[in-house]
């Protein structure tokens, strides 16, 4: 490494010339975690806290009394709040594995494979990133009633599995995987899903991670589908449940309680996924677009 009278442009150890990145940094970090820690405090608030004025950032007295109503509490159909989060956590897990699934395949093909449209195809998925998810709502949902699944457990499934912005990233990623690697494979006799399982699969790995991470985050916080899509309650997620219990009518006051609850169960299953494939995302996002 290069030095400057001394001192080494990017020491190893502490110096006190990193000082400046720490008075920069630190103050950024805990800026940036202070809404975690206030949706974790806030699920613990009792219900004076809740609407104590001035609002408190942290709770005094921590109460689990808005995670027992939360579970203990039915909307006025009568349907438990176990039943959305089943359908949340069996709707999540199948989305999330068939477009990590899609993502790779049309991935490998579109880098590796050569057929007629192929720039074409890739084209229209590098424009369908440039419209937002109300801009197709109304082509959507026609497209949902002309197929006949409004109302069923599949009108949460097929409408998320398309990720334009997950196949982007898995084409750039894939094409980064020498072409001699391919052909001495199939020299060797492997087909195309040995190839994809083998070979394709274990290198893109960090791609796959981010798509995983960003389908979880779509499906898992998603309460259009269960709007716009589905009327039976019991084909619906929790994602919708918690954005009606605030507003419940005459149930307000604890609705607010069972919301902050309700809040923090949502947002642990994002920050856990987040922690553990953080370093995959960076390395997917360095490596997306260079050739």
């Amino acid at each position: 490494m290069s030095s400057f009278h001394g001192t080494k442009i990017n020491p190893d150890r502490f110096h006190r010339s990193q000082m400046k990145f720490y008075l920069f940094l630190i103050p950024l970090a805990v800026f940036m975690v202070m809404p975690i820690v206030y949706i974790i405090s806030h699920a613990f608030k009792p219900i004076d806290e809740l609407f104590a004025y001035p609002p408190r950032f942290f709770v005094d007295k921590p109460t689990a009394q808005n995670f027992y109503d939360l579970f203990n509490n039915t909307n006025a159909t009568g349907v438990p709040i176990t039943r959305y989060l089943f359908n949340s956590i069996t709707i999540t897990l199948i989305v999330v594995f068939l477009t990590v699934l899609i993502s790779t395949m049309a991935g490998y093909a579109l880098s590796k494979k050569r057929f007629k449209l192929k720039k074409t195809i890739f084209e229209i998925n590098t424009l369908a990133l440039m419209f937002v998810p109300a801009a197709v709502g109304i082509p959507r949902y026609l497209l949902v009633e002309e197929i006949g699944l409004l109302d069923s457990f599949f009108a949460h499934i097929f409408p998320l599995l398309a990720m334009p912005v997950g196949l982007f990233l898995v084409k750039q990623f894939i094409d980064q995987i020498p072409n001699e690697m391919i052909e001495a494979a199939q020299m060797d006799g492997a087909s195309d899903y040995r190839i994809f399982l083998t070979i394709i699969i274990p290198l893109v790995k960090p791609a796959i991670a981010t798509i995983a991470i960003l389908s979880f985050q779509l499906v898992w916080n998603n309460a259009e589908t269960s709007v716009l899509y589905v009327n039976d309650e019991n084909l619906k997620t929790f994602a919708f449940y918690m954005s009606t219990l605030a507003g419940e009518s005459g149930n307000t006051v604890a609705g607010q309680g069972m919301a902050a609850a309700a809040s923090l169960i949502m947002f642990i299953p994002n920050l856990i996924i987040f922690i553990f494939l953080q370093s995959k995302v960076m390395n997917t996002m360095a490596h997306s677009g260079i050739k």
